[in-house]
């Protein structure tokens, strides 16, 4: 028996990997967290599947569940929205599960910063204007952020910044950021990306307050930086005519001319 955490991906069905659709057809247990996961993905259940709604269970209410399955020596499978590696709790349930040695694998999902970029039409990092793109929130009631992990330690950077689970502190995040990108600089925020009802706010720090008034109150993510609007950056060495690589040398004297084609693929 073994208990798969998988990202289910942003919101549309069709974006969760091909492992994580074939570990919920193979499982006869399904918890799923009914407040963000599409119900769309639950057709790829086995017929008779325990299809579980989490959304109302407290976190030991969710382990008695996957105990439960276990006694059965029944495969779970544990369905988050997004991706696992951030903001998921995955982290609490896994700890229980060590403890209560029940095996687990964990399957990544798609990002929803990754769906947002998407849905903008936007790389997030361009060359000459930002390299880094910062992942993070603002605190809520559910987690306090760390001291130094505040947004104007990270606007410092320049950054592309990712601001998940903050529409509701849209003013607090630009009184943040205005001191360091200024009020000029562009801003997206995207609510509930991917999914069919999907909205996206365009603005500047100046004005996003007033664009998003009274419309978005959660599951938004909040991009800022001068990538969302930059037309002029340099073009990337990488597929440069000229630019030495391993899958072009230049020349029979390029370090790269006789590697063999096991070698780095690192350009």
């Amino acid at each position: 028996m073994t208990v798969h955490f998988i990202g289910a991906g942003p919101g549309a069905p069709n974006l969760i990997t091909l492992r994580g659709r074939d570990l919920i057809a193979a499982s006869p247990v399904c918890l799923y967290a009914g407040s963000l996961v599409p119900e769309e993905l639950l057709a790829h259940c086995p017929a008779g599947a325990r299809i579980v709604n989490t959304a109302p269970l407290s976190l030991d209410e969710i382990i008695e569940e996957i105990q439960a399955a276990h006694a059965a020596d029944q495969d779970v499978v544990r369905l988050h929205s997004g991706d696992l590696s951030v903001w998921s709790a995955v982290g609490e349930q896994t700890r229980r599960l060590r403890a209560l040695e029940i095996p687990y694998t964990i399957t990544p999902g798609v990002p929803a910063f990754a769906a947002a970029a998407a849905s903008l039409g936007q790389e997030l990092t361009l060359p000459g204007v930002a390299q880094s793109v910062v992942l993070t929130r603002t605190s809520g009631r559910a987690s306090a952020m760390p001291d130094n992990e505040t947004l104007a330690n990270f606007a410092q950077t320049g950054a592309t910044l990712a601001i998940h689970l903050s529409v509701h502190n849209l003013a607090s995040v630009v009184a943040s950021l205005v001191p360091y990108y200024g009020s000029d600089c562009p801003v997206a925020i995207v609510w509930r990306a991917s999914w069919p009802d999907e909205k996206i706010i365009r603005g500047r720090l100046a004005t996003i307050e007033a664009l998003a008034a009274n419309t978005l109150q959660r599951t938004a993510l909040i991009l800022v930086g001068p990538v969302l609007e930059s037309q002029d950056f340099q073009e990337s060495a990488l597929y440069a005519v000229g630019y030495d690589r391993r899958f072009r040398p230049q020349s029979a004297d390029s370090p790269f001319a006789n590697l063999p084609d096991e070698e780095g693929r690192d350009g």
